[in-house]
């Protein structure tokens, strides 16, 4: 069975698998659906709170191999 951990908030200490391969879920206001994605956490991801306050979170995107960035609420799965 896959383990969840749902990311609702920023947590400081929260620490991500390096170079673990991971699904990514979330809200694309982009796209206006729900995506998975497969990422990767690397050296150059980060959490971060963006000026207007919202949670973020960048991740290396597995299958379109470059970075991109969650907001507000994502779930991971190992």
């Amino acid at each position: 069975m896959t383990k969840q951990v749902p990311i609702t908030f920023l947590k400081v200490g929260y620490n991500m698998i390096l170079h673990k391969p991971f699904m990514i879920t979330y809200f694309s206001t982009k796209d206006g659906c729900t995506i998975t994605r497969r990422g990767t956490w690397t050296e150059k991801c980060k959490y971060f709170t963006s000026k207007i306050g919202n949670n973020m979170m960048t991740y290396f995107d597995r299958d379109k191999q470059g970075y991109r960035t969650a907001k507000t609420s994502w779930t991971v799965r190992y």
